[in-house]
């Protein structure tokens, strides 16, 4: 008995080390003692190994099997891992630019940690570049994209409405872009016809819509908080809604804080999220001089007819305009920052964006400017990557492809020399990308950065 008991043990041995062992994939890289930041929880998860591979996050553990069956290992020892960012007010060149510039500046939002981007002003060839994206085809970030612009000028009518609507949602545009100008019967057409056929709207607030109207009207998101100083003008003041300035600076005198509770728990009720690109109010329109702000190392990157245009708008919004004047810009600015907060703390949620390229806002290099802004309204460094990671993935319905680090997930992912949850700021700390598994090193970003920079200096 004890003969045949020993056999049986030998057999099942023999059939064990038989077994083939499971290989390693050829394409598989393994990232190595990394700390990851939970985005959800705030929690860091130190001394942990992620394994990717096919695009996808393949694996998270803290014990590893033999490396040496990687033919790719990324060092993380005192790195941080986070979601790869979203950049929520984004513009992709038109078509009538270069192939190699819309390139270029999709690698500039790459560069600084953004793979995604929700672009603002849509055209049909750019439905083409988020299939070549999508298909890996593209190195660039996953791309949303509005439709062309709805405006007072391209739908003054409810005819035309229906038609570009309709049209639009057929044609496969992710929402729509809703500019100023359109008149209010216009509007709740637009609106009547994008619930029927099923397509989300987002954007500015049309000053013949106001505010309150379009949070009841169900906007996506709200960008720029646009429409939210003139809500807080009491009726009494029997202002012209016309003469608000930019986005309501001219209304900063009349504005009563008192009401932004009220607005931020309708917003909150409407489900809105608010995209404030502050950025563009702490350098295009701010006290700040052109002269200074060229002098930011990322203009290096922008053509200089790009540069000159930025100079002489800055000039006609500011020091030109005979309505400017600091005292007024510092409060409507206060003004901003407590909407802004109230929004953050108990409306529906911020989203990272800040309307790049506008002026001074270098694709990728100004989501650090408004990170800036943020912190400034008082935002937490969590809250910050919260808006730039989950909340887009909420946003977008797809948390289940992105937007934090789980197995199974997409491999967007981003290196970071420092812990962003110590200071927002480290988020420009970069030390290597995962764009849907494709990695570039510190080393890559730098050579290509280099090289668009040389493109723009005519070298």
């Amino acid at each position: 008995m004890k003969t045949l008991y020993a056999l049986l043990v030998t057999c099942i041995l023999c059939i064990s080390c038989a077994q083939p062992q499971k290989s390693v994939s050829p394409t598989a890289t393994v990232i190595t003692d990394i700390t990851i930041i939970d985005v959800v929880s705030g929690k860091e998860l130190p001394s942990q190994h992620v394994v990717i591979d096919s695009g996808k996050i393949k694996k998270i553990t803290a014990q590893m099997e033999d490396l040496t069956s990687y033919s790719t290992i990324i060092d993380g020892k005192g790195k941080y891992l986070i979601p790869g960012l979203a950049e929520m007010h984004a513009h992709i060149p038109p078509p009538s630019s270069s192939a190699a510039h819309i390139e270029e500046t999709l690698f500039l939002y790459l560069s600084n940690g953004i793979t995604t981007i929700r672009g603002m002003l849509g055209h049909s060839e750019h439905l083409r570049l988020r299939e070549r994206a999508a298909s890996g085809d593209l190195l660039s970030p996953r791309i949303y994209t509005a439709s062309p612009s709805l405006n007072g000028n391209s739908v003054k009518t409810k005819e035309e409405a229906i038609a570009k609507v309709t049209a639009y949602q057929k044609e496969g545009f992710d929402f729509l872009k809703i500019h100023p100008g359109i008149q209010r019967e216009v509007f709740d057409q637009v609106v009547a016809t994008a619930n029927e056929v099923g397509i989300p709207f987002a954007g500015h607030v049309p000053v013949a819509v106001g505010v309150r109207h379009a949070i009841e009207s169900n906007y996506a998101a709200i960008d720029h908080v646009d429409g939210f100083l003139e809500g807080l003008v009491p009726e009494s003041a029997n202002v012209k809604p016309e003469d608000n300035g930019f986005f309501g600076y001219n209304f900063t005198p009349l504005a009563d804080v008192t009401k932004i509770n009220e607005l931020v728990t309708l917003s909150r009720k409407h489900t809105i999220w608010i995209v404030p690109t502050q950025s563009l109010y702490e350098r295009w329109f701010a006290p700040i001089t052109a002269s200074e702000l060229l002098k930011d190392p990322e203009m290096k990157y922008m053509p200089a007819s790009t540069l000159a245009n930025w100079k002489a708008r800055k000039g006609q919004y500011t020091t030109d305009n005979p309505d400017f004047n600091e005292p007024q810009w510092q409060q409507f600015n206060d003004i901003r920052k407590q909407l802004i907060k109230a929004l953050q703390d108990d409306g529906h949620g911020i989203l990272l964006g800040s309307d790049a390229p506008q002026l001074f806002n270098v694709p990728g290099f100004s989501i650090h400017h408004e990170i800036d802004g943020m912190t400034k309204a008082g935002l937490t460094p969590l809250q910050i990557l919260q808006s730039g990671t989950i909340n887009p993935a909420k946003f977008f319905s797809a948390e289940d492809e992105y937007g934090a680090i789980k197995e199974d997930l997409s491999a967007d992912l981003v290196l970071l020399d420092n812990n962003p949850l110590e200071d927002a700021k480290y988020l420009k700390n970069v030390a290597g990308i995962f764009v849907k598994g494709h990695w570039l090193s510190r080393e890559a970003i730098a050579k290509r950065l280099s090289e668009i920079a040389k493109v723009r200096a005519g070298k």
